[in-house]
């Protein structure tokens, strides 16, 4: 199977120091610092790149499950926020909500919730982040 890979370099202490991140496809490189991550500042950091790629993930878990079962959606769109907080010993990734709105021609709520659950169960971001609580909204459009 593939094998996917990003780089960092970060320069510099903690407060004061700065870095890039790259992804391996070259579709994205950008730079990060401390207050990129842990204030507002300009920039981006890990946890914005994780919840990209758990909502990518589920997004696409959830449109192959429903395909599977007759429902082919017409779309799928999905937020991920996740909270990075002050934990014994540092800082913890403490919870991922997933925000879903789906467009699934025919089908009713139930099946289209037992779905979405089976994607967030599933999806392989949600199963590397299986130690951190994620929460699920799906709702059909």
């Amino acid at each position: 199977m593939a094998v996917r890979q990003s780089d960092a370099e970060w320069r510099g202490d903690l407060a004061k120091g700065s870095g890039t991140m790259r992804l391996g496809s070259g579709a994205f490189e950008g730079s990060y610092s401390f207050p990129s991550r842990f204030e507002n500042g300009q920039g981006t950091n890990p946890e914005e790149l994780i919840a990209a790629a758990h909502a990518g993930c589920f997004s696409m878990a959830l449109s192959h499950g429903l395909a599977q079962a007759g429902h082919t959606p017409t779309r799928v769109h999905t937020t991920a926020r996740v909270h990075l907080d002050k934990a014994e010993g540092g800082f913890a990734i403490t919870r991922i909500e997933l925000d879903c709105e789906a467009e699934v021609p025919g089908i009713d709520e139930a099946t289209f919730l037992q779905q979405a659950d089976g994607a967030k169960a599933n999806c392989p971001v949600s199963k590397a982040l299986a130690g951190t609580e994620i929460t699920l909204t799906a709702r059909l459009a």
